[in-house]
């Protein structure tokens, strides 16, 4: 996807600074995301950037437009589904935040991270305190299946074990129908711990352990 100049210009740099109107998102609850700074990954600078929809939303609406993300996500159509799905999160206690993806400068991917204990995804898996869960989609075709979705979710992973540290284990659930998903986990040192019948969808438990995190 061709990024027009005002996006990408907002991202020239990597790290980035937080907005003020950012500070609270990620907060307590998720120790500070837009203070996180980058990673380095073999495919350059990463870093997770919370989302602001006046900024952002026609970006991540033209991500949910693309058939490969809407068979998952399920938020295809106007620009106002994702901006209610955006929102869900921004005005809520800080349990969730939605990220921007952002790669050598360049917003690829959106993120969701949030707090699986506090989650309704905790009635259907033995959570434990604090453990974090993510989710994620690679917005642009020319970036899925060359191994970037596994070195961003080992670097994101370790961004989540690095800043917070009474997190013992990052937590995903994909759709155990999205094959590329569940296999770009297990290469980013996330183990296969269950099945779970959820009720939107049949979703592979992906456990990634403080413990083992130098192991795997």
């Amino acid at each position: 996807m061709h990024l027009p100049p005002d996006i990408t210009a907002l991202f020239g740099d990597v790290p980035l600074s937080a907005d003020p109107a950012d500070g609270s998102r990620g907060g307590l609850l998720l120790d500070h995301i837009a203070d996180w700074g980058p990673a380095s990954t073999a495919a350059g600078p990463f870093q997770l950037v919370p989302v602001r929809i006046e900024r952002d939303l026609p970006l991540i609406s033209a991500w949910m437009n693309d058939p490969a993300v809407a068979a998952f996500w399920e938020l295809a159509g106007p620009e106002e589904i994702t901006a209610a799905h955006l929102r869900a999160q921004l005005d809520g206690d800080g349990r969730s935040v939605p990220c921007l993806g952002v790669l050598g400068g360049v917003p690829m991917s959106y993120w969701e991270i949030y707090r699986a204990d506090l989650d309704p995804l905790a009635r259907y898996y033995p959570a434990r305190p604090h453990d974090t869960g993510l989710h994620l989609l690679i917005g642009g075709v020319a970036d899925r299946g060359r191994g970037i979705g596994t070195a961003l979710l080992r670097a994101t992973a370790d961004l989540v074990l690095d800043h917070r540290p009474q997190c013992g284990r990052v937590i995903a659930e994909p759709d155990l129908r999205n094959v590329p998903s569940v296999a770009a986990f297990l290469g980013a040192g996330f183990r296969y711990a269950d099945e779970l019948d959820l009720p939107d969808k049949r979703a592979a438990l992906m456990v990634r352990d403080r413990a083992h995190r130098h192991l795997l």
